[in-house]
């Protein structure tokens, strides 16, 4: 009898049956990305789970290092510079580790984003730490969440959430100037595209840059091509540079052309110019 049992579980390792049974992770790994301004982030994490367990104050001890999930290390990655909170971070990948407190939390970027766990955290290797408050949370969060909330297209916080807390912190990027850099070296140039100078009068018109050469850029795209959206352009930057004599025949063109398409949005933005330059005589 022994025999045989020996023999049947040499049969079974030989044939590779104890390697095929597989079981889903107790924290699924997740990797998550964002755009933001004109970079990207990337958040690698594993998401563990409450299980009727007191997570922080007991299983994540208050004044520890935690590896702000579970496994390896949470890694954040940013393409570009970026600010958090207020705190200029150079490009690259970090280690997210944190701690916890009843009242506030400790959040730590190291140069490190390979540890497994905290167990080798290494101080010495912290770029850039802050504390932010402590948030109570009105309901459960059975998995812990690593998102992006309070989102603008250059502005976010990263929350972290799990069973009855939360912290978050502000990361933004500061793009006018990257922006303004690459108008001035591509928008005056002879051979410009249409596209460019488009975003370029644009983009000077949303931020009040100098209204003139913006006026010039739309002037050029709308001499290459009628189109109300292309009327609309002139009209609007003339109407805020106070040129109301440009803006008032471009605007009634457009307002045609974009009615003749059932333009809603267009439509809207002509009467928009058309009754500021009313208000002005």
């Amino acid at each position: 009898m022994k025999k045989i049992l020996t023999f049947v579980l040499l049969f079974v390792a030989s044939n590779g049956l104890f390697a095929q049974i597989n079981t889903p992770n107790a924290s699924p790994a997740t990797t998550i990305v964002q755009e933001l301004g004109l970079t990207k982030i990337t958040l690698n994490y594993s998401r563990p789970s409450v299980k009727g367990r007191k997570i922080f104050g007991s299983l994540v001890p208050y004044g520890s290092v935690w590896r702000t999930g579970a496994n390896q290390i949470t890694a954040i990655k940013f393409d570009n510079d970026v600010k958090v909170e207020g705190k200029m971070l150079k490009a690259g990948s970090y280690g997210l580790y944190t701690i916890p407190g009843l009242k506030t939390w400790k959040i730590i970027f190291n140069s490190d984003d390979k540890q497994w766990g905290a167990y080798a955290y290494d101080a010495s290797k912290d770029v850039m730490s802050f504390e932010v408050p402590a948030i109570n949370l009105p309901s459960l969060v059975e998995n812990m969440s690593i998102s992006f909330v309070d989102f603008t297209p250059t502005s976010t916080y990263i929350q972290i959430a799990w069973e009855k807390s939360a912290v978050k912190f502000k990361v933004e990027q500061e793009v006018h100037d990257q922006i303004m850099a690459s108008i001035k070296e591509q928008a005056f140039k002879a051979d410009a595209s249409d596209e460019v100078l488009f975003a370029a009068a644009d983009y000077y018109y949303e931020h009040n840059a100098n209204l003139d050469q913006a006026l010039v850029w739309a002037q050029k795209v709308l001499d290459k091509d009628q189109k109300y959206w292309t009327y609309q352009l002139v009209a609007r930057i003339a109407a805020k540079a106070g040129k109301c004599e440009i803006a008032v025949p471009n605007a009634e063109k457009s307002l045609k052309l974009a009615t003749d398409e059932k333009d809603d949005a267009y439509v809207l933005k002509n009467k928009a110019v058309l009754e500021k330059c009313n208000k002005k005589k």
